[in-house]
């Protein structure tokens, strides 16, 4: 996720961050909506048998998304469990919800316990991982002809059978284990079947690509106790966000393949260091895992990332001059009129092909997949693949440049449920 980055200036866009409440306006409680399915390119349309071809295998296949950040949106919201079914509205702009996932096929969208590095300094990591925890399995009760939780590669093959999109858990960041070895068992029971092990800032665990302070110089003393007890009770193990040391390093110490389950190639935006490296690609390949395609424009593009943040301290700077930050509500009027006069540029879904492709070179066919980051980035999302609807036109691009359906079908969910698979088998019952 991009959008929290609200403290991190060579990170985060701030015109993002001061659009955080009006995206959570949009994006809450946005379960049962209807949308309309992204079928066209505004550029270069598709090509019609192309596009029918990759519908069907959206539908008749699994697609696993390893990141979508609709808890945390809910959050932001002030969804409350004691009323968070009541009165719930049927239509919404989010990326994610119950229509949209239907019209692309989306069957296994991740759900995002997402923990904001500042928990690290004020406490309650654990307890608002529990909240998040008890929302998408609320959710999940809820909705019973919809949605069902989902703890294993068997799971989720039986929901869709039975036409239910599933709600995987996977936690962003890994302070919500706080000091406590134990907690990496009690999160597993609870139903997290992966951790991102850093986020924004270095954390108990080990060191964040983000932060340049290197705490620990790669994995902490505990951070390595953290990776041995995950391979143990057979939870993934995920890279996104760690720094270059903090990845080598658990390569050398894990015992089963890894994830990063929303990151994208550094070769094309080689000033953000959050994407991972050829190096780190042909490493995971030989790993075992998988890579997590990143749709988010700020991943795939560097001239259009640099474009978004001279905006971005434009706005910023402008603020300033009235005593406002981008998060004010007084801020709010003049940050619309900002967008409107400097709309950030967006990378074509032909970019995120791209960098498939290039993962595909490094890693091997069967070391990708899809991170969309759906409901975390914002309005970076690239032109034609805006919400989860529009993930048949994406399949459509991987089959003009060649992809066959089976190897399509390995992007969607086989490689990942190998993984996943292969972690379960590891494990210590």
């Amino acid at each position: 996720m991009l959008l929290r980055f609200r403290n991190i200036e060579s990170v985060l866009p701030r015109r993002i961050a001061a659009g955080l409440r009006s995206q959570a306006r949009l994006i809450a409680h946005v379960l049962l909506t209807t949308s309309a399915l992204g079928t066209a390119s505004a550029q270069t349309p598709p090509d019609p048998a192309l596009l029918a071809r990759a519908e069907r295998l959206a539908h008749q296949n699994l697609i696993v998304d390893g990141h979508v950040d609709l808890p945390y949106r809910l959050r932001v919201k002030h969804f409350r469990l004691e009323r968070q079914y009541l009165g719930m509205p049927l239509k919404s702009d989010g990326n994610f919800d119950y229509e949209k996932a239907k019209r692309g096929g989306l069957s296994a969208p991740f759900m995002s316990v997402y923990i904001p590095a500042e928990f690290q300094v004020t406490g309650g990591a654990k307890l608002l991982a529990d909240s998040l925890i008890d929302m998408v399995r609320g959710i999940a009760a809820a909705h019973p002809g919809k949605f069902a939780l989902a703890n294993s590669p068997t799971d989720l093959q039986r929901n869709f059978k039975k036409g239910l999109i599933s709600l995987p858990m996977g936690m962003e960041n890994g302070a919500g284990i706080e000091d406590n070895l134990n907690n990496v068992r009690y999160f597993f029971d609870r139903g997290i079947r992966y951790v991102t092990l850093t986020h924004g800032k270095d954390n108990r665990i080990g060191d964040s690509s983000y932060d340049t302070t290197r705490t620990w110089k790669g994995l902490s003393p505990f951070g390595r106790r953290v990776v041995t007890e995950m391979n143990r009770v057979g939870m993934l193990v995920d890279i996104s966000h760690v720094s270059d040391d903090t990845f080598f390093q658990v390569l050398e110490l894990t015992k089963t393949p890894v994830i990063a389950s929303h990151s994208s190639c550094r070769t094309f935006t080689p000033g953000f260091r959050r994407n991972m490296s050829d190096d780190q690609l042909r490493a995971l390949g030989k790993n075992g895992g998988i890579v997590m395609i990143n749709f988010s424009t700020l991943f795939l593009d560097e001239k259009l990332r640099l474009e978004t943040e001279k905006n971005e301290k434009a706005l910023a700077d402008f603020l300033k001059t009235k005593n406002l930050k981008p998060s004010d509500d007084a801020a709010q009027p003049y940050v619309e009129q900002f967008e409107r006069e400097h709309p950030n540029p967006k990378a074509s879904i032909e970019r995120v092909a791209d960098h498939i492709d290039h993962a595909v070179k490094l890693a091997g066919i069967d070391h990708v997949g899809f991170g969309s980051d759906f409901d975390g980035v914002g309005d970076t999302l690239p032109v034609d693949l805006k919400d989860v609807s529009q993930y048949p036109n994406l399949l459509a691009v991987l089959l003009k440049r060649g992809y066959t359906d089976a190897q399509i079908v390995k992007l969607c969910s086989g490689n990942f449920l190998r993984v996943w698979n292969r972690v379960l088998a590891a494990a210590e019952r």
